[in-house]
């Protein structure tokens, strides 16, 4: 698969766009950022503004960049290692989790509701398990950090009401690795990432990469170091980089490749196809249960108010990440956009990205 780079002019087209991020940097929302616009299967956007750091001698961000997407790896990777198999008749989204991961019923009270978890729901997030829990604060190994998550009590009912969970996803990530015997970044890589061409995307980057990623956080209390070209979710740093969860870097334009395989209902170019068409649609729709919610399977669909703007049509799915990385996807258009930044950087207390999120979408609208 192919996707032509943008041409030089559109940065003029997309100026408003483009100078939401400037003020964003002026803002210290960000110290940078990297996007790209997918529109029609061509890319006419592909641009970055700011610097790694504020400090006046860091690197520039480019459009090349690699950026840790945080939460995006749950669609990037995860969701897609779950299509992949569900495609292939090894995954059903049905099956209880604890037949594939007998640790988290066993030993639990009966009626607990365990039991009753499956596939489907932490795809949806309404499985009832907790939506985050400080597991690296007790667990220093990987071992423990996932025995945690299985004995982990729920905090709902399944299928009652929808609490977006990592640890779900954490679980989510071990499953996998046991449905496709191997191991969830391994798998990826080989199955998703090299069909792709998404030759700028990695768990777990080289050291020898670790300088031209954009740092996300003075950690002053777990790590007590610079945090960059590490994952920055600590649950996933004692799982060793990489969860179901979190882990994955990658710059713009390979995240728009996966994009462009989602619009194009799961095909590479032409001939080759990544997923089914009817599992593209399977995992696009917005779930029945719990009553009112906006997941999809892996995916997120637009609300009011919305991370997407006003305007993405109500067909679009998308994820966001907690270190200010977003991917949404209008199927109805055939559009997609990428933004990447270290929002988290020196600190997680900023959380301008939030406003800033829907300003730039809505402004790439202006000039579609």
């Amino acid at each position: 698969m192919t996707l032509p780079f943008a041409i030089s002019d559109q940065r003029r087209r997309f100026a408003a766009a483009r100078a939401v991020l400037e003020q964003a940097v002026r803002d210290r929302a960000f110290p940078g950022a990297a996007y790209g616009i997918l529109l029609d299967g061509h890319v006419v956007a592909l641009d970055a503004v700011g610097n790694f750091t504020y400090e006046g001698d860091s690197p520039e961000v480019t459009p090349e960049t690699i950026f840790d997407l945080a939460s995006v790896t749950k669609v990037l990777a995860t969701t897609a290692a779950a299509m992949l198999l569900f495609d292939r008749g090894i995954l059903d989204l049905d099956t209880p989790l604890g037949e594939i991961l007998p640790g988290f019923v066993i030993g639990r009270v009966p009626g607990s509701g365990k039991e009753r978890v499956t596939i489907r729901m932490l795809l949806a997030h309404s499985s009832g398990l907790p939506a985050y829990a400080r597991l690296f604060e007790q667990h220093t190994s990987a071992s423990g950090l996932l025995r945690a998550c299985l004995q982990m009590p729920l905090d709902a009912a399944p299928d009652t009401r929808v609490d977006y969970s990592d640890i779900g996803f954490i679980l989510l990530g071990k499953a996998l690795e046991v449905l496709s015997g191997d191991l969830l970044a391994r798998f990826c890589e080989r199955e998703i990432f090299v069909p792709l061409e998404l030759t700028r995307t990695y768990f777990c980057p080289p050291l020898a990469m670790h300088l031209q990623i954009p740092p996300t956080e003075i950690d002053t209390t777990f790590r007590k170091r610079i945090v960059q070209g590490e994952v920055h979710d600590e649950n996933a740093f004692v799982l060793g980089g990489c969860g179901g969860h979190a882990g994955l870097f990658a710059s713009t334009l390979d995240v728009l490749r996966f994009a462009a395989c989602i619009l194009a209902e799961g095909r590479i170019g032409q001939k080759q196809a990544l997923f089914q068409a009817a599992t593209v649609d399977l995992f696009a729709a917005r779930q029945s249960l719990p009553h009112g919610t906006s997941r999809a399977l892996g995916w997120d669909t637009p609300t009011t108010p919305s991370s997407s703007g006003k305007f993405f049509s109500a067909s679009s799915i998308g994820h966001l990440g907690y270190t200010g990385t977003s991917l949404w996807i209008d199927r109805e258009r055939g559009l997609a956009m990428v933004l990447l930044t270290n929002r988290t950087w020196p600190d997680r207390s900023n959380k301008s990205i939030q406003r800033v999120r829907p300003a730039f979408h809505d402004a790439v609208f202006v000039d579609l």
